[in-house]
């Protein structure tokens, strides 16, 4: 039975999966705005949020936090320097979800996940 059970599997194993959401959730904090899957866009929004949120107390357990999250340390100075001050009044809801439409070869949704 998978009674409240919300872990999203995206049809790979945990490890590659894990990377593969750590890898997105810093190309959205570099970028501010990615275009990918909505399964992966809802998978990833809880990881973004927590890792601007943690990253808004801008000392060094924060970074050291962001260390074991993020990948690229690109990443974690964007996050650190720009996104911890630009939300620091801010008490959540960092990102928003558009809506683009269907790809084209699959028919998967496709979204853009962006920085408010």
């Amino acid at each position: 039975m998978r009674h409240r059970n919300k872990n999203v599997i995206l049809d790979r194993a945990k490890a590659p999966r894990e990377m593969m959401l750590r890898n997105l959730a810093a190309s959205i904090i570099i970028y501010e705005k990615v275009k990918t899957t909505s399964a992966k866009a809802k998978a990833v929004k809880p990881l973004v949020e927590k890792m601007i949120t943690t990253a808004k107390s801008g000392d060094l357990a924060a970074r050291r936090e962001l260390l074991k999250a993020l990948p690229q340390p690109l990443a974690i100075k964007k996050a650190m320097e720009v996104l911890g001050a630009r939300y620091k009044d801010r008490q959540g809801g960092y990102t928003r979800i558009v809506k683009l439409g269907a790809r084209v070869g699959d028919g998967a949704d496709i979204v853009q996940i962006e920085l408010v």
